[in-house]
């Protein structure tokens, strides 16, 4: 993970990826890699917690009004696609300025979240046509219906994608004054990430050889989509789902938050909680979003073992020699639950075990928390800050108004994993994805 020039994403992985969505953020690779991160530091995010809230803030007010309407003293609620249109409007803005309206629909169909949607959806993700397209040249462009449907959403995306930059590129040059004045790194009032990519992209400062070529910013519109989208609203209906199944850690967090004197903290007052950290921490390891990586090694390499084996012909190792071209699975999960590390309680929601780590958990590589949730080293998700913000304003807002319980025994919830992990009810497996939870208002 800290050697990401040796170790890459397997190349089927990336043609895979790339023909459908370009080269985003999540995709490429070394130098590339390290010129599309401007936009993601504290500084830039801090501009976006205001939106973080009112969204948790809309989202909030929704469940209420339907807890409302029933008069029930508890009220069942599949909190997923809520949850999921919360945080694709918030995308939709933060990421490039776009109002999806997922969380009050018009029932006009948004032309961009279809576009982005049908491709999700016919990709293929790991079907054969899928497989075959990354491993035979060519065969992306045979005319298969799944290509065709692919070709004609990235197309519809693309126009899009291409308009919005141009509309970013002209405000950033009319707040900059005339076309033939230097834009600076301070000045535009413009917040989303892709005004803020372009405004960095665009400095005078930047040497020519580390701009990104319009192409590339357009390939940023998907890549925030699927990043800051799915995996956040994935992570928090399962924190909601932990924190039903355990009542005391439920009030705890609450109690903190209530300590807030208002409805609105920054940034910085969000950070100031100290067990609202923990719970996000304690839910990242055990419930990932992603819940394994593959990385492919660039040459011949030897992994140092923490304990040496031996093997049948009696032969002690304490290192394991990897090919150039050798495929390694990291498994996230299964390195987030193993007692060896974690200790005997490691299935268990404990947010109290992170003020006292293990040792062993101190020397896990991960860009932060010491978990993999969001990988780790120079490949690390640049994204974190915004997803663990946004994690933190959407408990922050539904905690204080709203208590959370299971609406089916906790052994009835399966986790299904496809790229992201899932929640399932197995007693209503024919539904698909879901999370049952009995919700109510907070009763003093």
């Amino acid at each position: 993970m800290t050697h990401s020039d040796e170790y890459r994403k397997p190349e089927v992985t990336r043609i895979i990826v790339t023909r459908v969505f370009g080269e985003g953020i999540l995709f490429v690779e070394g130098e590339a890699h390290r010129k599309q991160n401007p936009a993601f530091g504290y500084a830039q995010i801090r501009d976006l917690t205001s939106l973080f809230l009112e969204k948790s803030t809309q989202l909030r007010d929704i469940w209420a009004n339907s807890v409302q309407e029933k008069g029930d003293d508890w009220t069942r609620i599949d909190v997923l696609p809520d949850i999921s249109r919360m945080t694709l409007d918030v995308i939709g803005l933060a990421g490039f300025g776009y109002e999806f309206n997922a969380l009050n629909p018009s029932g006009e169909v948004n032309p961009l979240s279809q576009a982005l949607n049908e491709i999700l959806g016919s990709a293929g993700g790991t079907s054969i046509v899928g497989a075959m397209a990354g491993l035979v040249p060519g065969f992306q462009y045979l005319p298969t219906k799944a290509a065709r449907e692919i070709n004609a959403a990235r197309k519809k995306m693309m126009q899009i994608g291409s308009e919005l930059v141009a509309e970013r590129k002209a405000y950033i040059l009319a707040t900059a004054g005339e076309k033939n004045v230097k834009v600076s790194d301070s000045g535009f009032e413009g917040r989303d990430l892709l005004t803020l990519l372009m405004k960095a992209n665009m400095a005078s400062d930047i040497p020519e050889s580390q701009r990104l070529r319009d192409e590339d910013v357009v390939a940023q519109i998907p890549t925030f989509f699927v990043a800051g989208h799915e995996t956040t609203s994935s992570a928090v209906t399962w924190c909601l789902y932990a924190l039903s199944s355990n009542t005391r850690v439920q009030q705890k967090l609450r109690e903190e938050l209530m300590t807030m004197p208002n409805d609105m903290p920054s940034m910085d007052e969000l950070m100031t909680l100290p067990y609202l950290d923990l719970v996000l921490r304690e839910t990242l390891r055990l419930f990932p979003p992603v819940t394994a990586t593959i990385r492919q090694a660039t040459k011949e390499d030897f992994i140092p073992l923490n304990k040496p084996f031996t093997d049948k012909y009696g032969e002690v190792h304490d290192t394991i020699k990897v090919g150039a071209g050798d495929q390694i699975v990291i498994p996230i999960v299964a390195l987030h639950r193993m007692k060896e590390i974690w200790g005997e309680d490691a299935d268990e929601f404990k947010p109290e075990r992170w003020e006292c780590i293990p040792e062993a958990v101190s020397s896990i590589p991960g860009v932060w928390g010491n978990i993999f949730s969001f990988i780790g080293g120079a490949r690390g998700c640049i994204g974190y800050r915004f997803s663990l913000i946004e994690f933190k304003a959407l408990l922050f807002t539904l905690l204080r108004a709203l208590e959370f319980n299971l609406a089916v025994p906790a052994d009835d919830i399966a986790r299904r994993t496809a790229v992201l992990m899932r929640p399932v009810v197995k007693s209503e497996a024919e539904k698909g994805n879901q999370m049952p939870l009995l919700i109510r208002p907070v009763r003093c």
